[in-house]
C-alpha cells in the first residue's frame, strides 16, 4: 500500500502497564508501530501511563504522554495535539476500550480524528460476544451452543441450552477477565454474576463447553486493498479449557491435517474481511474436534 498523504499527525495509544491478559507484546507491537510511523514521514504522538516501557523513550515518538491511559485524558491530548488520526490496535483491549468510548461519545468526530487500523465498527464486532457470534453465523462459520446473558434471569433461561460445564465469558475486558468454566449451579451463578459486574455493558457469553477440543490460532493480516496473509498457525499443546495465556504454544501448529488448515485458513480471511479490519493484523482461534476434525 502506498503512503497516505492526508494525515500527517497520528496519536498511538499504549496498553499502559504489564499485566494478565495484556502482556509485553503490545509494548512490542506499539514500539515498531511508532517507529515505522516515523520513517514514513509521520509526526506521532504517544500515550501510555508505563514508564518502564521502551515505548516512552524519547526517541521512539515526536511527543510523548506519561499519563492515565483513559478516555478522558486522551480528550485531552487530541485537544491539545490535534492529530490527524488515531492509531488504537497497538494498545490492547486498554486502547480499543478507550478509542470506542471517544468514537461513541462524539469527541473523534468533533476533532476530527479518524480511526485507522480498525475502525469503531471494527472494535466494536470483535469485543462484543453477540456482535461476534451474529457475525460468524452470517458468514457462515459455526461457533459454539449458546447465547448472550445481561442480567441473572437471562443466565438462567440458558442453562437447559448449554448444560454444565458451561463456557462463561464477559464482553470488553482484558484478556477474558471474569470469565471461566462452571461445572454447576453454584459455580454457575458465581461466574455469571462476575462477569455481569466486570463487563462495561454488563453483558456475558455463555456457550456449551468444548472441552478437551484442540486449540489452534491463526495470525492473520489484512491491508486496505483487502489483501490477506496469514502470518503463521499456531497449536496450543494443552486443549481447549486452559486459557491460551497458560498454556504452551507451538509454531508452526504441527498436527493439523492439510484438509483442516485450508478450511481454519478460508475461515480465517472471511472472518477478517466481515470484522473489517483495514490495516493490520489479528489472532483468530479456532477450536478443532479431536475426533472427526
Amino acid at each position: 500500500m502506498p503512503r497516505r498523504t492526508d494525515i500527517q499527525k497520528i496519536l498511538l495509544i499504549g496498553s499502559g502497564p504489564i499485566v494478565i491478559g495484556q502482556g509485553a507484546e503490545f509494548d512490542y507491537s506499539g514500539t515498531q508501530a511508532a517507529k515505522a510511523l516515523r520513517e514514513e514521514g509521520y509526526t506521532v504522538v504517544l500515550v501510555n501511563s508505563n514508564p518502564a516501557t521502551i515505548m516512552t523513550d524519547p526517541e521512539f515518538a515526536d511527543r510523548t504522554y506519561v499519563e492515565p491511559v483513559t478516555a478522558d485524558v486522551v480528550e485531552q491530548v487530541i485537544e491539545r495535539e490535534r492529530p490527524d488520526a488515531l492509531l488504537p490496535t497497538m494498545g490492547g483491549q486498554t486502547a480499543l476500550n478507550v478509542a470506542l468510548t471517544l468514537a461513541d461519545s462524539g469527541v473523534l468526530e468533533k476533532y476530527g480524528v479518524e480511526l485507522i487500523g480498525a475502525d469503531a465498527r471494527a472494535i466494536r464486532l470483535a469485543e462484543d460476544r453477540e456482535l461476534f457470534a451474529d457475525a460468524m453465523r452470517r458468514i457462515g462459520q459455526r461457533v459454539a451452543t449458546g447465547g448472550i446473558a445481561r442480567t441473572w434471569d437471562d443466565a438462567i433461561a440458558l442453562i437447559p441450552i448449554v448444560s454444565f460445564p458451561a463456557i462463561i465469558r464477559p464482553s470488553f475486558t482484558l484478556g477474558g477477565t471474569g470469565g471461566g468454566v462452571a461445572y454447576n449451579r453454584e459455580e454457575y451463578e458465581d461466574i455469571v454474576r462476575r462477569g455481569l459486574d466486570l463487563s462495561p455493558t454488563s453483558q456475558v457469553l455463555i456457550e456449551r463447553s468444548l472441552l478437551g477440543w484442540k486449540e489452534y490460532e491463526l495470525e492473520v493480516m489484512r491491508d486496505h486493498a483487502d489483501n490477506v496473509v496469514i502470518v503463521c498457525s499456531i497449536e496450543n499443546i494443552d486443549p481447549m479449557g486452559v486459557h491460551t495465556g497458560d498454556s504452551i504454544t507451538v509454531a508452526p501448529a504441527l498436527t493439523l491435517t492439510d484438509r483442516e488448515y485450508q478450511t481454519m485458513r478460508d475461515a480465517a480471511v472471511a472472518i477478517i474481511r466481515e470484522i473489517g479490519v483495514e490495516a493490520g493484523g489479528c489472532n483468530i482461534q479456532f477450536a478443532v474436534n479431536p475426533v472427526d476434525g
